[in-house]
Order: structure tokens, then sequence, then C-alpha cells
């Protein structure tokens, strides 16, 4: 299990469990581990999530990684899954926190 940090400083976790879960569902993911991390800890940007879950996303090559995340307090929080994707529109999305360039 490893933890990084997120924008808000809550430790969040990435457990061997959630990690086979992702890379079974999505496949193209595999050799992703260190990305899906840092994309938590150095996210492009930070969308709402349903129920209460955060989606940290960060630009690679010409899609979005994104990374679904709870934080549950100020110290526990976990990563649900992850995936690329090329659907997302920025502008009908709910922005919590953008990096600032």
């Amino acid at each position: 299990m490893d933890i990084v940090y997120s924008i808000n400083n809550v430790p969040i976790r990435l457990t061997e469990e959630r990690w086979i879960h992702i890379v079974e569902n999505h496949d193209d993911l595999a050799g992703y581990y260190e990305e899906v991390l840092k994309t938590v800890e150095e996210p492009d940007y930070i969308i709402k999530g349903y129920k209460g879950a955060l989606i940290a996303l960060r630009k690679i090559k010409n899609k979005f990684l994104a990374v679904v995340y709870k934080e549950l307090k100020q110290n526990d929080g976990f990563i649900i899954t992850a995936y690329f994707t090329g659907k997302i529109k920025l502008n009908r999305e709910a922005i919590i926190w953008r990096r600032k360039h």
C-alpha cells in the first residue's frame, strides 16, 4: 500500500486490492502505478465527482488520466478507481481546483 497527499494535504491510500481492481477493469493503466499516485499529488485539475468523491486530472499525451478518490477526514482518504479519458469537457465540469501555470 502506498500513501500520497492530496492538494488538501489529506493522506490518500492506494491499496493493492484497489490497484488490482483498477488494472483488471482498465488494462491500459498497467504500468501507470506511479502516474496514478502522482496525479493525486500533482493534478492539473480537481473536479467534483459523485457522492463526495473528487477526481484528480492530469494531462498525459492527448488524454487525461482521471483518478477518483475520497477524502474521508483530514487524516484519511483512499483511491477508488482510475482511468484514461479523452471525453472530459472542462467547461462543463465543476472545477474545484486548478494548477496555476
